[in-house]
């Protein structure tokens, strides 16, 4: 049976990775009422986690990295809530630079304790959007209805173009080319049962220098799995090359490409395509007021930088954006 879900909000954020969940506690904090539209059976978009058997995998961002004052006392309070733990300096003999922190117990932790206390509709897909010039009604593929004269959009670029585009939202044409423009890596993540220890070093982390392999990282010596277990990721050339192929298949040449790293063939494994992996170059702003009334913002890490801590920043940005609104 379709829901018939019809709530309103201040803000509706669509998308529940980073961006959408720091500018959704920021305008919750400042007395907004926040409705977070999630596509997904939970939080955090590529800061991703699985289980399968005993091991466990991130299989989507690999670590955190600050360079911000903001973002580095954000992950203090996540480092005394339990949900983020020191990795390393970094991954060679001479590593001794900017702190890689990792989820605890795995990546996923991170986005769940950021989700706590706000309101959010998963496994909620928006399909359709349009206004009636005071306020965005916005429609999902289950038949909810959410309503709310602002409008924060934290998807991949493509994807929030797409849906402006379903309710004949006009955007300025220097804006519109501009966003276009952003083009982002695809990459495959291979998550590998291993028997035995890899021979991938400590800390458990590796990044070859040529091959179809950007990415392996041991996630037992990582620190999140009970078992040897390992996430491999293609490269963007690789994988915009095999895109279309089988996935088994696809999955079988990255074993073969990391065999040098694993010690023994894989038990089992399991694949999964991240099709907006990072962007490949990034908008001027922090993020875009795309349209004043009713007000419509875009933001992500495609806009104050890649990587989680860019995320963080732009949907910072997004809410002060919002915040400091008038019309």
């Amino acid at each position: 049976m379709p829901i018939k879900t019809r709530l309103r909000a201040d803000v509706l954020v669509v998308g529940a990775g980073m961006a959408g969940l720091t500018a959704a506690r920021l305008l919750q904090s400042s007395g907004k009422e926040v409705l977070i539209l999630e596509k997904g059976r939970g939080p955090g978009g590529r800061m991703a986690s699985r289980r399968i058997g005993n091991s466990t995998f991130d299989h989507g961002a690999q670590f955190i990295t600050a360079r911000s004052a903001r973002f580095s006392a954000a992950i203090m309070d996540w480092q005394r809530a339990g949900v983020a733990h020191s990795w390393c300096q970094g991954f060679s003999a001479e590593a001794g630079g900017h702190t890689r922190w990792r989820g605890k117990p795995a990546m996923n932790a991170i986005p769940k304790h950021l989700c706590q206390e706000l309101s959010i509709q998963q496994e909620t897909k928006i399909v359709s959007l349009g206004h009636d010039g005071k306020e965005w009604q916005v429609g999902s593929d289950n038949g909810g209805w959410f309503g709310a004269p602002n409008l924060l959009l934290t998807a991949p670029v493509p994807q929030s173009l797409e849906l402006i585009d379903t309710g004949n939202i006009r955007l300025e044409s220097v804006l519109r080319q501009q966003l276009q423009g952003i083009e982002y890596e695809r990459c495959f993540a291979v998550m590998a049962e291993l028997g035995g220890p890899s021979l991938v070093p400590a800390p458990g982390g590796f990044a070859p220098a040529e091959g179809d392999v950007a990415w392996i990282a041991d996630n037992q010596k990582k620190g999140i799995s009970a078992s040897p277990a390992v996430t491999i990721h293609s490269t963007h050339a690789f994988s915009m090359a095999h895109w279309e192929a089988d996935r088994e298949t696809v999955g079988l040449s990255l074993i073969a490409a990391a065999s040098a790293w694993l010690g023994e063939v894989p038990q089992s494994f399991q694949i999964h395509g991240w099709k907006y992996s990072k962007p490949r170059n990034i908008f001027p702003q922090p993020c875009v007021v795309a349209q004043q009334q009713p007000l419509l913002v875009l933001a992500g890490d495609a806009f104050a930088g890649p990587k989680v801590e860019g995320a963080a920043l732009s949907g910072w940005a997004a809410a002060e954006a919002i915040l400091n609104h008038k019309m």
